[in-house]
């Protein structure tokens, strides 16, 4: 993944009996940001094909220091917050891939550093994306109280009042939150706060490319996790149905999620055989890339969950095989 390179011009003014001026940059205008940003649709379109990676995660933070160093020759203030904005949200990128990858110690460290942009910039969309990651973190940590703490912080950031997109978002991430805590009620409250929030949703606002993740096939992939965790699996299990049926076929590493998901859903309904078919396809959606970390949870999981429910089934035993194969093939 190349980032986009951008160029300054130098321009010099000479008159009849004035000698030549050293040449100066031009000043950081609308056009140098709009250039710069757009850098980060093409690392969102990597993250939605192959998932988080260390290239992924180093373009996003050159792509970040480039924001700030273009701060220097800013035109104006306005230009300058743009840039903090910028920045932010290529330091949340770099974030986001490294929660992918499960490296949850070095995403908070950008974490940090993002929230300080986003405060910098004024930016309230870039605020919750940084509190939404650091709720997903917090979980990969196992401090659920603290995941459920961020994504509270996420709701009350002010794009959740004006956008119900975003809204919704929060609403889910706490959902799953309380999930992990064993809060039945609060995680279904809060699901259904994201279904509200959603229903009232305009899919057709301008918003940043990395939100293009989220809508109703994301939410019932959600809703999938949160059912599962507090015990019902079979609600889950329509949920990863209806899910995979909605999931865009460009997003394959969430569809590949979504499978995983699905397979956990059927094993713990103790269906062993269709639960070890559904898991198989996860490695041929994701066929010729290394598998993410959170996809490598996932299986994980499953794998951990088969082992305890099946342990002397043929079918089981066939699975962890081949699991174990692609595990080091991944590699």
């Amino acid at each position: 993944m190349h980032r986009r390179n951008f160029f300054t011009a130098a321009t010099g003014t000479a008159a009849a009996a004035v000698p030549l001026v050293a040449a100066r940059p031009h000043s950081v205008g609308t056009t140098d940001v709009i250039r710069l940003r757009s850098g980060l649709d093409a690392l969102t379109a990597l993250d939605a094909s192959r998932g988080g990676h260390e290239a992924l995660e180093r373009t996003a933070l050159a792509g970040a220091a480039e924001a700030l160093d273009f701060q220097k020759r800013a035109a104006s203030q306005r230009i300058r917050q743009r840039l903090f904005s910028v920045a932010a949200e290529y330091t949340t990128a770099a974030a986001w891939s490294a929660v992918d990858a499960r490296q949850s110690n070095r995403a908070q460290e950008h974490l940090n550093r993002a929230l300080y942009l986003a405060g910098m910039a004024k930016d309230p969309v870039a605020e919750l994306d940084v509190w939404n990651l650091y709720s997903m973190a917090a979980g990969q940590q196992r401090d659920h109280d603290r995941a459920v703490s961020a994504a509270q912080a996420a709701q009350a950031t002010a794009v959740t009042r004006r956008d119900p997109l975003f809204a919704s978002l929060a609403h889910a991430r706490t959902a799953i939150g309380y999930s992990n805590i064993g809060d039945r009620r609060g995680a279904l409250r809060s699901l259904g706060y994201a279904e509200e929030a959603l229903g009232k949703a305009s899919l057709n606002d301008p918003r940043p490319a990395w939100m293009a993740f989220y809508g109703s096939a994301e939410l019932l992939a959600i809703t999938s996790i949160v059912r599962d965790r507090i015990g019902d699996a079979a609600d889950a299990e329509a949920a990863s149905h209806r899910a995979l049926a909605a999931i865009p076929q460009r997003f394959r590493r969430n569809r590949a999620l979504a499978t995983a998901q699905l397979a956990l859903t059927q094993l713990h309904q103790r269906d062993v055989d269709q639960a070890c078919a559904t898991a198989e396809k996860v490695f041929l959606l994701m066929h010729g890339n290394a598998l993410p970390g959170r996809m490598r949870s996932r299986l994980g999981d499953f794998y951990r969950d088969l082992t305890t429910l099946a342990p002397d089934s043929s079918t089981a035993r066939e699975w962890m095989d081949r699991y174990r194969s692609e595990w080091s093939q991944a590699r």
